[in-house]
């Protein structure tokens, strides 16, 4: 009796000692935590000994890693587990907008899980490493080849850039100075992912080249009457053209000529016309007389029939031709008609008739008509002399002081 009281009592130490020791559980969901005492160590029996159920996205996590619910949990006194929720976020790529539920942890891990296959150089707002929550919005773009043509190499590249000035910093050819881009850095990246740099440099070029100055008159009262004088020098100004040479990859495409530059104007020759009045005398052919002016003239005479027999009975102010008649040449006669003169070889006359000015030999000359009444003995032989102006000085001396 007493061998089967002992036997029983060994049979019951046995078993007690086989079974595992009571835990303590602590499961913690939706910021509430249960706590279980208990020697059941498999996930799944847990949760149904603690009335939490789990969606087919939620997990249950042990230490920081989801744990599957069929298999038992490793030895301990004491576990806490947590139960994560699945929750809804807004994916926005390429090909769309979409809507997942996920329990991950990251944003990272929500893609993958979703079946996005994602690399390095994807654009992932936020990025991957961001906690998951609920209502986000994750806006995510694959990385694409990409042909970068420059300096007569292509350079390939891996990128989720969406405009082409972005791909470029990416791949570290920005542009710079006149550089540009195909298609324009603001543009989108082009669907065949080809896009090229065209080098651009300018040249400017400077030609210097003289400028010519010009000549004009001035009056000067320091001057006697019909004297000229050199009163400054010209001088040439100097100009600058800039020339624009443009070259793209190596090849000038335009050459644009800008607007001189005066770096130093021209300067005038100037010349002094005489005003000073000055009254001479002189003595011609034994003739003494005042003057106020001479100047050399070609003179020819005239009397009143010409050769066709065409008799001249009066002059241009209405006088008769006669010895001491002048005629003077168009445009002179009207700043000097009625003038006194004095004509070496003739003598005394007065300036009354024109001699037209499209009919003379000796167009652009200074050049006078002396006249002999019909009857009149001729003895002037053409030539040219001094023609005097006598005194008293004209009244419009002014209008004369540049002689046409």
């Amino acid at each position: 009796m007493k061998v089967l009281r002992w036997a029983t009592l060994c049979l019951l130490l046995l078993a007690a000692g086989c079974q595992p020791a009571r835990a303590t559980v602590h499961i913690l969901e939706d910021g509430e935590t249960v706590t279980l005492r208990t020697t059941q160590r498999l996930p799944e029996a847990l949760l149904r000994e603690a009335g939490i159920s789990l969606g087919s996205q939620d997990r249950l996590l042990y230490l920081g890693t989801a744990v599957p619910l069929d298999t038992p949990l490793p030895d301990a006194p004491v576990y806490t587990l947590l139960v994560r929720r699945a929750v809804s976020v807004t994916v926005q790529a390429p090909q769309g907008e979409s809507r997942i539920q996920s329990s991950a942890r990251t944003v990272g891990e929500a893609l993958t899980e979703a079946g996005y296959t994602m690399h390095g150089s994807d654009r992932i707002d936020p990025p991957a490493g961001t906690p998951l929550l609920a209502g986000m919005t994750i806006h995510y773009r694959p990385a694409r080849e990409l042909t970068i043509r420059v300096d007569g190499a292509e350079i390939p590249l891996l990128s989720s850039a969406e405009t082409v000035g972005r791909a470029l910093a990416e791949a570290g050819l920005p542009l710079q100075a006149l550089d540009y881009s195909l298609p324009p850095e603001g543009d989108p990246v082009p669907e065949d992912g080809r896009i090229r740099i065209v080098r651009v440099e300018e040249a400017i070029s400077l030609t210097l080249k003289d400028i010519p100055y010009a000549t004009r008159t001035e009056l000067s009262a320091d001057l006697e009457i019909d004297q000229r004088a050199l009163l400054q020098s010209g001088e040439p100004g100097l100009a600058a053209a800039r020339t624009r040479m443009r070259v793209e990859d190596g090849a000038q495409v335009s050459l644009q000529v800008e607007d001189e530059t005066i770096i130093r104007p021209p300067q005038d020759r100037l010349l002094g016309i005489g005003t000073k009045i000055v009254i001479r005398t002189a003595s011609v052919d034994g003739v003494t007389f005042e003057y106020w002016r001479a100047i050399q003239v070609y003179a020819t005479y005239y009397v009143p029939c010409d050769a066709n027999n065409v008799c001249l009975y009066g002059t241009s102010i209405g006088t008769r031709v006669r010895r001491g008649s002048v005629a003077m040449v168009y445009p002179w006669f009207l700043l000097f008609a009625h003038e006194p003169v004095y004509v070496p070889g003739y003598g005394f006359g007065i300036i009354e008739d024109t001699n037209g000015a499209n009919t003379s030999a000796y167009w652009g000359t200074y050049w006078i008509d002396v006249g002999y009444a019909q009857d009149d003995p001729v003895d002037w032989v053409n030539g040219y002399v001094t023609l005097y102006f006598l005194t008293p000085v004209a009244a419009n001396v002014a209008d004369t002081y540049i002689l046409p």
